[in-house]
Order: structure tokens, then sequence, then C-alpha cells
């Protein structure tokens, strides 16, 4: 047995041997006909282009970060830069993949004549088709790729993906200067508006200049720098909240600073005797205490803007985006040796079925001749 595999097995090297010497021209006249068919196939494909856009989205320096918490106190927690400096790379895509974007573009780019499509969500989707946004976590630097069969209208899709991107940035409040800008610009309109109707109330109230100068002035500033201080120790204690537990020692130090200040505040309310009272009083009180409001929101609002302008421009483009010369799709030569390569697999397979299927006839035929001659030696 072990003699007849040993022949069976040196046998079939010498059949494959054959095999490629007698099929020669079919192992390589399949794969170059297939080849060059492929190759010209590609010919009957639309190129298509793609334009490539670099840019450099704003880097948030942690210095100024923590600059702006030292100086903003208890008041920082409400701009959100209580949190922390976060990488902006997540946040930009999710704005270029926005719908706002996507609109933009198609409406300056007139993209629904061009895709043919009818409606607004037709034409988001075929432009997502088309375009890779590319984060660049090692670099630094983020991408936009747009593939379009003109080289010319690839180009000026994916430029106008960074200039609306940058337009949206400006009128969005993304990066942390900007958050708190925005943040004390809400803030010192309402404490003017509040401020105008506490001067309109005292005003109103009739009382003339001799009065406001027998007023105890010290005792409403005193009043008002109390309130103010109430509201910022209830500021930093909504801020601990979020980040700590009710019986942390922080927490329960706010409380107490707090209810302290909410006592000494209760105690200044009560008029002593002697002093004016009533209606005068309060509304001297809340003037002064919105006034005061006023000064620091301003304060923290130039202060914001300040570091706004120094962030500089949000987005700096690298590279802009340029017709491209050379189509990326179809690859010709990748193409052609994908063909090539398969013709010749399926040509060794179809040779080597044949040929075994052949081998195993003639074996069977042999037994069959084999067994009657047997038979009858036997018999």
């Amino acid at each position: 047995m072990d003699v007849h595999d040993q022949d069976q097995s040196s046998v079939g090297g010498v059949d494959l041997l054959q095999l490629i010497a007698r099929n020669s021209k079919s192992l390589v006249g399949w794969p170059l006909l297939v080849g060059a068919v492929a190759f010209g196939a590609t010919y009957l494909v639309q190129p298509v282009f793609t334009a490539r856009s670099v840019f450099l989205p704003p880097q948030q320096p942690q210095s100024a970060t923590a600059v702006a918490m030292q100086s903003l106190g208890a008041l920082a927690s409400l701009t959100g830069a209580s949190v922390g400096a976060r990488t902006p790379t997540d946040q930009y895509i999710a704005l270029m993949q926005s719908v706002n974007v996507a609109n933009r573009v198609i409406e300056a780019r007139q993209l629904k004549a061009v895709y043919g499509t009818a409606n607004g969500d037709d034409t988001r989707r075929a432009l997502a088709a088309y375009v890779r946004i590319d984060a660049g976590k090692r670099s630094g630097l983020m991408s936009v790729e747009v593939d379009d069969t003109d080289p010319v209208r690839a180009a000026s899709v994916a430029n106008e993906y960074v200039e609306q991107l940058r337009r949206l940035t400006s009128e969005l409040a993304v990066t942390e200067a900007q958050q708190r800008r925005a943040f004390f610009e809400q803030q010192l309109q309402k404490a003017r508006d509040r401020l105008a109707s506490a001067q309109g109330a005292l005003q109103a109230s009739g009382i003339n200049e001799g009065a406001l100068r027998a007023e105890p002035k010290a005792a409403a500033d005193a009043y008002a720098s109390v309130k103010a201080r109430v509201m910022e120790a209830q500021v930093r204690l909504d801020a601990l909240l979020r980040i700590a537990t009710p019986q942390s020692a922080e927490v329960k130090l706010a409380h107490a600073n707090l209810d302290a200040l909410k006592s000494q505040l209760g105690r200044m309310e009560v008029a002593p005797k002697g002093e004016p009272s009533g209606d005068y009083l309060s509304t001297y009180r809340e003037f002064k205490y919105q006034e005061l409001l006023f000064d620091m929101f301003a304060k923290q609002f130039e202060m914001a803007k300040l570091d706004e302008a120094r962030e500089g421009a949000v987005i700096q483009v690298v590279d802009v985006a340029q017709p491209p010369e050379r189509p990326s799709r179809p690859q010709r030569v990748r193409t052609v040796m994908m063909a090539a390569t398969g013709a010749l697999g399926l040509v060794i397979a179809h040779l080597l079925v044949t040929t075994a299927w052949r081998k195993r006839k003639v074996m069977e035929n042999c037994s069959r001749q084999m067994t009657p001659a047997n038979t009858i030696g036997g018999s």
C-alpha cells in the first residue's frame, strides 16, 4: 500500500507539471484577455475626482482656561467652564455633518439640480454619500474629501464645507471663550433691563435730591453688597452640587456660608428705628443691588471678549481644495491586476477540477475492467 501511494503521488506531481505545460497558453492567455477587457471597460465608466481640503481646528489653551476659572469664581460654573477643556474634534465633525451645514452647502452650490433629487432629504443623503470627513486625531488636522464627476465642482464643494463651518462657528458659541462671552452678554442685558426698571421705580417714588442725601447711603450700599454675596454663594453651592455629594465637606461649608449670609441679609432688611422705611428704602436698596450686578457682569463680559479675541481665527485652512488633475476612480492598474489575478485563479481551478474528474473516470473504468477477470479467476 505504501509503494502504491508513493507511485500515486509521484504520478500526481508529474501530472501537475504536464498540466501546466499543456495549458500554458490558457494560463497566460486568459488572464491577459480578461485584463485587457477590464482595462477597456474602465474607459466606459465615468471617472470620479476627489478633492481634499485640510484645516486646523481651534485649540483651547489650558492656561487661559485656568485663568478664566480663577477670574470667574463661582459664576464660572454657569458658563460651562467648570466642566474642563474639551477636544473640539468630535464637535466639529458633528457640526459639519449637521443638517444646517448640509443645507447651506446644497444651496450655495445648487446641488439639488446636480444630483437630480426632488427634496432636501434625498439631496442630503446623496451629498453625504460623496463626502468623507477625517478627524485626524494623530496629526491634529481635519480634512474634508468630496467625490464628484466634475473636478472643479468637487473642489468647490470641499471648500464650501470649510467656509460654512467657519460661518457657523462664528454664529455659535463653540469655544470656551465664546461660551463665556455669550453667557455674560445675556446676563448683562438682563441686568441692564433690571437696572433700568429699578431706576425708573426709584424716580417714580417722588424722592427729591435732598431726600437722597438724607438717605443712609452707606447702609444701602452694604445691603446691596451682602445681597450680591448671597447670590454668589448660591451659585457656588449649585456648582458644587454638580460635582460633589450633599454630604461632602465642601458642600456643607458652602451651605453654612450661604445660611450665614442669608441671616445677615435678613437682619439688614429690617430697618432700624430712626431710619427711613417703607417703599422708598426697599426701592433704593433694589436699585443699588441691580447697579452692583450690572457692574459685575459688565467686567466679566469685557474679560470674556478679550479672551475670545485672543483665541484668534477659529478655522485655519492648511490646504485649500484644488481641482484634481487625475481621477481617483476607476483605478485602472488595480482593476486590471485584480481581473487578471481572478481569471488566473479561475483557469487553474477549472484545470484542476477537470483533471481530477478525468482521472477519476479513468480509475473507475480500470476497476470495472479488472472486476470480471478477478471473478473468473476466482471461480
